[in-house]
């Protein structure tokens, strides 16, 4: 009952906040709610029929402190009560922190000293800020809310309004919004502090019926996804593994990675760069063909469509667990109630109309006071014209991001081929050697950190673009918000690797006719082992430095800093003639120090971000789902105790559904098929094999496959200037090869493009559309498959609805026969005696 009526609490209270934003439009730029003390409610209802003393109550020791009001102020010492700064905020529910010992709160009460302290002249607005809380607080008030103001009296600092709401505003309001309640009174141990919140309970269930109890549906549905999602990660991780090791246990006897090795072969390579490079044996880089092998081979296609069954598996998997939780939390009837529009909504729609009004005036029209009347003004809104201007600044600030991403992505470019070409000139031939590596290495080290800060602005921008565009509720707002932080931060992670996936190599050219940057540098080329481990590099690097840094250190450490950065400022801030009462804090005093809450965008964002690395670019590194359930599985610990110690209590929001981030999911989990599907096919080497076993082996086998992918090059087309000033392997060389299809330098159409080539070319479109419309067959077999609806709970509503339509046949049956029975005794040959029973009846 009292988690049931908390809820109607909030939800009353937020009636209440909302009713003075209507009234005054001034309150929207100062009022926040925070509800504090994550974990109060459990210790609070032990200790409370043990010692009243401890419980979080008015002066009286009775009324209960359900609401805490803060706000900002300064008096001066020439008027007496004058006005001052106020920042209004909802911040407690009262009661204490689980796992918090309490301090001694007894002694004797020490009598207020009044402190006379000139802190400057007074603001003018404050005045107009003191009539507009005076106003709030009697229209809470007026709504039933009991209030308790602060008895402490300081020149400078933070007061403390209580709020208790009575039993009968929380009746009559459960009874407005028809939430249901248990009849008998509900205690709460010390879980989810004790059980949850800690790293040595990963290996449990979260308790989420309590997480709901206590948060909230919103909040519990959160955790409940990321639970089914952590706990999906474990057979993925599982087959990532199988086919990790299955590369590894096949290396040895991989035909390509031995081709490669073989120094016998003595493949003499074109220069990778101009002038200053030298012409290099093919047999250097078979540390490169043995670990692309790790991921590059036939499993890896078996993974990929696993990956994508995975996926639609974990959607419909969600869906019954959503459906199941809504049952038990009885949420199949819950109607969507109808928002209050924003205030920034509203206030721009009374300029609109204020507007409106003064442009009649200005034409000598005559306006009648019925114009603003609520009947009639009811249906005004603001329209598309209205909005035109947000409607464009995003979408030219959106394209703008875009390019800086895209920018930043070419500077990366910029930065590896000039470094590449730089350390290829050095003299040190053990730095010519280690050029691939360092250059990779830094490369993508710089990546991330510019997607760790651009992360952090495109989220400002996005908040910044929401607001220009006016939404009319919270929901349109926080949908709108996601949509573009989720474009925005997709961009930002996954724009490096596309470039590596899709681009790097596609566009460099070939001997003697390169592409160049710049008039100096030329485009980057693939490994010789191809792209694949590049790709493998930069997706491995990427997840897992976001992972550590972005969604561990951040969400530790951020919050710990700005804690300390507020209370320098605030000590900053006080003038040091302050004399505040002493004595014991109050527990709304230290859950005021905690860090406000910021809503679950950041954190379903940091799991879906996560999500596209595990199914998108699964096909390059099957170990992804084993770094994402590892990562999980702390993360779900840490948001625990992030929730329950370091954050204000977030108010508790009624939810049937995680809303738009499921549609992300789907949209995801689609993409992620076409995205596996090119990769396999233009980014490994599995096609090629495949066509070269078929089609052009005399033998069957893949023996002469390194020799069939690589082109002759007469070194004597070389550019002028571009020939290799000092030639370690001799002067002898007349041809190098180059990994390409094209004709060699002796046919009737040299160096163009091969039979072989548009053989490969046509193998990997058709492998691309035969795998898309296999696996979306196949993932449309599963979600058949699947019911949504649990069985259980279909028969359980089949048995419901019976019951229900017994009932209905038994009142009607009871009313007929009563009705029989009243025609009886009005019948001509009733008794007297009858007919005043059924008169009195």
């Amino acid at each position: 009952r009292n988690d049931a009526l908390r809820r109607t609490n909030q939800k009353f209270l937020w009636r209440c906040v909302l009713l003075c934003v209507k009234q005054s439009f001034a309150l929207p730029t100062w009022v926040h709610c925070i509800l504090l003390s994550p974990v109060q409610v459990a210790n609070n209802m032990m200790d409370m029929d043990q010692d009243s003393r401890k419980r979080l109550c008015f002066a009286d020791g009775r009324r209960k402190v359900d609401y805490v009001l803060v706000y900002h102020y300064r008096k001066r010492s020439s008027v007496r009560g004058s006005p001052s700064q106020h920042r209004l905020s909802i911040i407690s529910n009262g009661s204490y922190p689980l796992g918090v010992e309490e301090k001694d709160q007894e002694g004797g009460k020490d009598e207020p000293a009044e402190v006379v302290v000139d802190v400057g002249p007074p603001d003018p607005a404050d005045g107009e800020k003191i009539m507009i809380r005076e106003e709030f607080e009697g229209n809470l008030k007026d709504a039933g809310l009991e209030i308790e103001h602060d008895k402490e009296n300081k020149a400078h600092g933070h007061a403390f309004i209580r709020l208790h709401a009575p039993w009968q505003v929380l009746s009559r309001e459960a009874e407005f919004l028809k939430i249901k309640v248990p009849t008998k009174k509900v205690r709460h141990s010390r879980l989810l502090h004790d059980e949850w919140a800690r790293y040595g309970a990963f290996y449990k269930y979260q308790p989420v019926d309590l997480i709901r109890k206590y948060f909230g549906e919103k909040i519990g549905l959160y955790f409940a996804w990321l639970g089914v999602y952590t706990q999906l990660l474990i057979p993925a991780s599982v087959v990532g593994i199988i086919v990790f090791f299955y590369g590894w246990a096949t290396v040895e006897t991989n035909i390509p990675s031995q081709e490669m090795c073989d120094e016998d072969q003595n493949f003499t390579m074109c220069p990778l760069c101009d002038r200053a490079c030298d012409y290099w044996h093919l047999s250097t880089a078979c540390g490169t063909a043995r670990a692309s092998h790790l991921f590059d081979n036939p499993a890896t296609v078996f993974f990929a469509i696993f990956m994508s069954l995975w996926a639609a598996m974990f959607l419909e998997h969600w869906k019954r667990r959503q459906i199941s939780l809504n049952y038990s939390w009885d949420l199949t009837g819950m109607e969507e109630e109808e928002e209050h529009p924003r205030p920034k909504y509203e206030t721009i729609l009374l300029q609109k109309r204020q507007r409106k009004k003064k442009n009649k005036k200005n034409k000598n029209e005559v306006v009648t006071l019925n114009v603003f009347l609520p009947s009639q003004t009811g249906h005004e809104k603001l329209t598309w014209r209205d909005r035109l201007p947000g409607y464009l600044i995003n979408i030219s600030s959106i394209l703008f991001m875009f390019g800086v991403t895209c920018s930043a992505v070419f500077s990366v470019i910029i930065y590896r081929i000039t470094i590449s070409a730089l350390m290829a000139m050095s003299p040190d031939p053990e730095v010519k050697s280690n050029v691939r590596v360092t250059v990779t290495a830094t490369a993508v080290i710089i990546n991330l950190v510019v997607i760790l800060i651009l992360d952090e602005i495109y989220g400002m921008v996005a908040a910044w673009l929401t607001e220009l565009e006016i939404p009319k509720t919270e929901t349109n707002f926080e949908e709108r918000l996601i949509l573009k932080a989720f474009l925005l931060k997709f961009m930002n992670a996954y724009a490096p690797i596309f470039y590596v996936a899709f681009f790097k190599g596609r566009f460099a050219g070939r001997p003697g006719d390169y592409v160049y940057v710049f008039n100096d540098y030329r485009m980057e080329e693939c490994a010789p082992g191809g792209c694949l481990i590049e790709l493998c590099i930069q997706l491995s690097i990427i997840m897992l430095g976001k992972q550590l840094i972005q969604n561990n250190i951040f969400e530790i450490g951020i919050p710990k800093l700005k804690k300390l950065c507020r209370t320098l400022k605030d000590k900053e801030r006080a003038p040091k003639e302050i004399v505040e009462q002493p004595g014991r804090r109050q527990q709304w005093h230290l859950d005021y120090d905690l860090e406000p809450f910021d809503g679950l965008t950041p954190e379903y964002m940091e799991m879906i971000i996560q999500f596209g690395f595990v199914s998108l670019f699964v096909a390059s590194f099957p170990l992804a789902p084993l770094f994402a359930l590892l990562n999980n599985v702390i993360e779900i610990r840490l948001d625990a105790k992030k929730f329950v110690t370091e954050l204000r209590r977030p108010d508790a929001i009624r939810a049937k559904d995680i809303g738009i981030w499921y549609n992300i999911l789907s949209g995801l989990g689609k993409f992620s098929v076409i995205i596996n599907a090119f990769v396999i096919s233009f980014t490994s080497d599995f096609i090629p094999r495949l066509v070269y076993q078929y089609m052009y082996s005399e033998t069957g086998t893949m023996h002469g496959f390194i020799n069939h992918t690589l082109s002759y090059f007469n070194v004597s087309n070389f550019k002028p200037g571009t020939v290799p000033s000092i030639t370690s392997l001799g002067k002898d060389i007349t041809f190098c090869r180059y990994k390409d299809y094209r004709e060699p330098p002796w046919s009737t159409e040299p160096y163009q493009f091969s039979k072989q080539y548009w053989s490969v070319l046509a193998a990997r479109l058709g492998f691309v559309i035969l795998f898309q419309n296999l696996v979306i067959t196949m993932s449309m077999l599963v979600a058949w498959v699947i019911p949504d609806v649990p069985k259980n709970i279909s028969e359980q509503l089949k048995k419901e609805k019976t019951l229900l339509v017994d009932v209905f046949l038994n009142e009607e049956k009871e009313k007929l026969q009563l009705i029989q029975s009243f025609r009886g005794f009005d019948s001509p040959g009733a008794s007297p005696h009858a007919r005043q029973v059924c008169f009195s009846l």
